[in-house]
C-alpha cells in the first residue's frame, strides 16, 4: 500500500493509497466511499481485489479521513463538490496511471450514487454498487423510518448552526461531515424523487444515458436500506445493463452483513468473490 496526495482542479489536497502494481494490473478498480466512511475501512478489500490483479485506488472526500485540512467549520462542501471535484479527479487520476487499462467502480452505498454526478463518467468500464439506495426516508427499512424525522427535522436543523458542521462522532451517527454535504444530503432524503427531486432535472437525463454494466449486491439484514430503497437508486440508471443481486445471509451461511459488513475481512470468502468474478467478467 502507498499513499499519494492528489490535488483537485480548485487545489484540494485528496489523500489516497494505492495497492498494487500498476504495470501488472489487468484492470483498476477505484473505491468510492460511503458518507462519512474513511478509505482505511476499505483497505482489507483493497488488498484481496490487488491479489486478484487489480490496480486498486482509495481515497477520502475532502473533509473527511486523511483529507481533512483544518476546522470543518470553514470547509466550504456539499456532495456535488464530492462527486463533481474530487470523484472526478480521481477518475482522471487513476485513468492517466493506468493508460489504456479498463478502469472500474466499486460504490458503497453514497458511493454508488454519485457517478451520474460526474462529467468523465464515461471512462468508468461498469460499476459494482454495495448497499448504495436512494435516500429516501419514507423507504427507509422500518427501524431507521421511525428515527428519521427526528434526525432530518430536529437533530441537523438544531446542530448545523450550532457546530457548523454535523457532529457526528459524538452521536454515533454517520460521522463528522461538512455542512453543506449535511444540508444538500438532508433536501435530498426528504424528497421521493432524491437528487432529481431537487437539483437540475438535466441530471434524470444524465443518469439515463449512461451504459455502463452495473451490478447492485444489497443485503437482506441492511438496518439502512430496504428493498425499495436499493431499487429506487437503480431505476435512476434506466440505459444501464444492471443485475441485482439481494443477499440473505443466513443462506449463505454468513455472519450479520448489514450496511457496513460487505468489506470486513470476515466476509471474505463467502462475498468478496461475487464482487470480484463480476467484475472480471465485465472486462472480459
Amino acid at each position: 500500500m502507498k499513499h499519494s496526495t492528489v490535488v483537485t482542479d480548485d487545489g484540494v489536497k485528496l489523500s489516497a493509497h494505492t495497492f498494487g502494481d500498476v504495470h501488472a494490473a489487468r484492470a483498476a478498480v477505484l473505491i468510492v466511499p460511503a458518507m462519512g466512511v474513511e478509505q482505511q475501512y476499505y483497505a482489507p478489500f483493497a488488498h484481496w481485489l490487488f491479489e486478484q490483479g487489480y490496480f486498486v485506488v482509495t481515497f477520502d472526500y475532502r473533509g473527511m479521513g486523511h483529507s481533512r485540512h483544518g476546522s470543518l467549520r470553514a470547509l466550504k462542501a456539499d456532495v456535488m463538490t464530492w462527486a463533481q471535484n474530487d470523484t472526478s479527479t480521481m477518475v482522471d487520476w487513476v485513468g492517466s496511471t493506468v493508460g489504456s487499462k479498463p478502469l472500474l467502480w466499486v460504490g458503497h452505498s453514497l458511493g454508488g450514487q454519485i457517478l451520474g454526478l460526474l462529467s468523465n463518467a464515461e471512462r468508468v468500464a461498469a460499476m459494482a454498487t454495495v448497499a448504495a439506495g436512494s435516500g429516501y426516508w419514507r423507504e427507509y427499512t422500518p427501524g431507521l423510518r421511525r428515527l428519521a424525522p427526528l434526525l432530518w427535522y430536529a437533530i441537523v436543523p438544531t446542530l448545523l448552526p450550532l457546530f457548523g458542521y454535523f457532529p457526528g462522532r459524538r452521536l454515533n451517527m454517520i460521522g463528522d461531515v461538512p455542512a453543506g454535504v449535511m444540508r444538500q444530503w438532508r433536501s435530498w432524503c426528504l424528497d421521493p424523487e432524491y437528487l432529481f427531486g431537487v437539483e437540475d432535472a438535466q441530471w434524470r437525463v444524465t443518469y439515463a444515458q449512461l451504459r455502463q454494466p452495473i451490478l447492485s449486491l444489497s443485503f437482506t439484514d441492511d438496518e439502512y436500506m430496504s428493498a425499495r430503497n436499493i431499487e429506487s437508486l437503480h431505476s435512476f440508471y434506466s440505459g444501464a445493463p444492471r443485475t441485482m443481486r439481494r443477499v440473505d445471509p443466513k443462506a449463505l451461511g454468513a455472519d450479520p452483513i448489514g450496511h457496513f459488513g460487505f468489506f470486513r475481512r470476515r466476509q471474505g470468502a463467502t462475498l468478496w468473490p461475487i464482487v470480484g468474478d463480476w467484475l472480471a467478467a465485465s472486462i472480459r
